[in-house]
């Protein structure tokens, strides 16, 4: 095995040199790592491409990976801060706005089954907790194993295809719900929108990083966890799902379906709109024009991206830090209901939790760019849940249901950090094959802790799963020092990176990119 950090140092072993870019700025930018460029607007100088050897031969890779967006790749061209603030906006309204709706059409499905309890779905089936427990499991189980399958078939006919015909099927699955009316039945549909719905959080993951810089994502993915579902689920995804064929771009320069003019060319930008925006990009991060976005992955590309064991530490995060929260959230209808309160009521008080969710998962995902530190940011979710656990064990069985309500709405008013963790490994991953391998298998590390989360309340634990909330204090605890640790080893590996750096050749830091890990 090997860290894609040497594996980017082999790569610059060869290139050619040519490009209209000043040798004299490239020459003093020789002992320092090319500079990054993402948390400011405008072209500036020096940028990545300045080195006249860097420009060239990431020119050869676009060339040979068919990029894209190649023909608009200009390492001379210059843009005003103004201009990418415009273009950027445009960006969210055209881009960022439906790949929220269409998440939203996924947190619809999901999330719905956590009402539904809140009535009489459990007895109407005539199944108890452990059974809801298992229709869960099997649920997360077919979400993992389509992960990394659904991610490669939309890697490699393009997201824009394969979105809209799991969102149309996912939508048809959840209608089809409605005529549940025994155990194998819920257990069959639970499976099959499983397997309808994996893939689809890192395909949108890589679909957004060929249109945002790396600093730009995680703030925008926290915003997918601001759904706040209570609408007629099933039909709202299929009719998002037949639009969507219409309104997804394929990349910055195809416009999509919706939006060309009858000669084919883009309605949404001009063409310094189309330079600025790809410019921008690879200025940015040189590895996101390394592949075509429609071209398969091969076994290899697969197995380099699995054996980079510098990502390991977030995927190691993903499997305990999300566990905790997850038991309350499944169970707040459950135990609101345990707690007295009607159907009505119970998914009435379930909203200021999910709009302190909303405020809290975008204010920590803005905090963790505006300061550039992510994963300590990102620890203060569990650090967040811990004093409200220790609360639920604390308080006896008569206590006051407004008390106990307070505490369920606190952990479940959690500031989900999650989208960090999701962008730094977009960000770390650092080439599009990878990138698209490593999303996927984030994902899976995150099914398999909520496989475990959907199994902590028991039914002999119940009404208030004091033996449970025990462990998940620990688990609390346990996470946050997990979060520290990945941060020590992040700075670490960096220190290394400079090392190597600072070793190699004049000759050869003309043609290396930035290789340090985000953290």
């Amino acid at each position: 095995m090997k860290s894609h950090v040497q594996h980017k140092t082999l790569q610059a072993d060869s290139s050619a040199t040519t490009s209209s870019a000043p040798s004299e700025v490239a020459e003093s930018n020789f002992d320092a790592l090319p500079p990054s460029t993402g948390h400011q607007y405008g072209s500036v100088e020096p940028h990545v491409f300045t080195s006249p050897a860097r420009a060239e031969y990431w020119r050869s890779i676009y060339e040979n990976a068919k990029y894209e967006c190649r023909h608009r790749f200009d390492p001379s061209f210059q843009w005003s801060p103004q201009g990418e603030v415009i273009v950027k906006r445009k960006l969210d309204w055209r881009i960022m706005l439906w790949v929220w709706v269409m998440f939203s059409s996924l947190d619809l499905v999901r999330r719905n089954i956590n009402r539904a309890v809140s009535d009489s779905l459990l007895a109407d089936l005539k199944v108890n907790t452990n059974d809801y427990n298992t229709g869960q499991t099997i649920y997360l189980v077919c979400f993992l194993a389509a992960e990394l399958p659904g991610g490669l078939i939309s890697k490699r006919v393009g997201p824009f295809r394969y979105t809209p015909t799991v969102i149309v099927l996912w939508g048809g699955l959840c209608m089809v719900q409605a005529a549940m009316r025994a155990r194998w039945s819920f257990w069959l549909l639970r499976g099959l929108l499983g397997f309808a719905q994996g893939g689809f959080i890192p395909e949108m993951v890589l679909y957004l990083s060929y249109f945002y810089k790396s600093n730009e994502l995680p703030l925008r993915l926290s915003l997918f966890y601001t759904v706040i579902p209570f609408l007629v689920e099933g039909l709202i995804c299929v009719i998002i799902g037949f639009i969507s064929y219409f309104v997804m771009a394929p990349s910055i320069t195809e416009p999509a379906f919706a939006f060309k003019r009858p000669d084919g060319t883009n309605k949404w930008w001009t063409e310094e709109e189309e330079k600025i925006l790809v410019n921008r990009l690879l200025r940015d991060d040189p590895t996101k024009g390394d592949m075509n976005n429609r071209t398969a992955l091969s076994a290899r590309g697969m197995w380099e991206a699995l054996t980079t064991y510098d990502l390991w530490p977030l995927f190691i995060l993903g499997i305990f830090v999300w566990i905790p929260f997850q038991p309350t959230a499944n169970y707040l209808s459950l135990t609101l209901r345990n707690l007295g309160y009607t159907v009505f009521q119970s998914n009435l008080l379930a909203i200021p939790g999910y709009a302190l969710f909303a405020i809290n998962t975008v204010v920590l995902g803005w905090f963790s760019e505006r300061f550039n530190e992510r994963l300590l940011i990102a620890a203060g979710s569990n650090i967040w849940v811990l004093p409200f656990f220790i609360g639920l064990i604390c308080i006896k069985p008569d206590a006051n249901p407004w008390v106990r309500y307070t505490l369920l709405t606190g952990i479940n008013g959690i500031p989900y950090t999650h989208s960090i963790i999701v962008g730094l490994v977009s960000r770390n991953a650092k080439a599009v094959g990878r990138r698209a391998v490593a999303a996927a298998v984030y994902n899976m590390t995150y099914q398999i802790g909520s496989i475990a989360a959907v199994n902590i309340y028991r039914d002999e634990d119940k009404p208030y799963y004091y033996k449970a909330n025990k462990g998940l204090v620990g688990l609390c605890v346990f996470n946050i020092l997990l979060f520290v640790l990945a941060k020590l080893y992040y700075v670490w590996r960096n220190r290394v990176i400079e090392r190597q750096h600072a070793e190699t050749p004049a000759s050869e830091k003309s043609r290396m990119v930035d290789a340090r890990f985000a953290h």
